[in-house]
């Protein structure tokens, strides 16, 4: 094992990494100061970082659909954006995985005959991703001055989780990938294959121009 990550240090995956850069970069675009690097080195870690600003963007477009009092053409454009956003999150997903696997091909990794993990490292860091964004935005709800009573002893319970389930996953992500490494599991690329952006796919986008014509 100790080879491999000597021979593909862009490809060495360790999750405390990730997420510190996660939590950092969540912080750093709601305007905060923080000392931790986001312009990291690693080919890998560039994509996580990109993963992570469009389940950011994401996030905080789906806010602007829930605005009361909002029309019905800003939500339907609203929807639109949350459509591209999300397509771009699954590409930056799949090509975290596509990555680890070129990475890992000159190795004879992930081995054939090893057991199949059913969720690839792209998913887990998809999941780590939302986990960060969820954490920072109900810190803020127990930090926050105006809320009504129980507010905040029930947003500390829910932050308590969550941090929780953050370290969890980061714990499965970093096993997952030494047992990669050593042969034991292997993961596949696996395709989102959506069908809601592809014109000639999506029946209410086609069928509507059928009717049209």
């Amino acid at each position: 094992m100790t080879e491999i990550r000597e021979a593909t240090p862009g490809a060495l995956l360790a999750a405390t990494e990730v997420t510190a850069m996660q939590d950092a970069a969540t912080a750093a675009w709601h305007g905060e100061k923080t000392n931790h690097p986001l312009a990291p080195a690693g080919e890998l870690l560039k994509i996580v970082l990109e993963l992570h600003r469009a389940n950011f963007e994401l996030w905080h477009t789906e806010d602007q659909a829930r605005v009361p009092g909002a029309s019905d053409r800003q939500i339907a454009e609203t929807k639109r954006a949350i459509d591209r956003v999300n397509q771009r999150r699954n590409d930056l997903a799949e090509q975290c995985d596509m990555r680890l696997l070129a990475a890992l091909e000159p190795h004879g990794l992930p081995r054939l005959d090893a057991e199949l993990h059913s969720e690839s490292p792209g998913l887990m860091l998809d999941r780590l991703s939302i986990l960060a964004l969820k954490i920072y935005h109900t810190r803020e709800e127990v930090q926050r001055e105006n809320a009504p009573e129980g507010h905040r002893e029930r947003n500390e319970a829910r932050l308590s989780v969550l941090l929780q389930q953050q370290a969890d996953l980061a714990g499965c992500l970093d096993a997952l990938w030494h047992n990669i490494l050593s042969g034991e599991r292997r993961f596949k690329l696996y395709r989102q294959m959506k069908m809601y952006n592809d014109p000639s796919l999506n029946p209410a986008v086609y069928g509507s121009a059928t009717r049209i014509g």
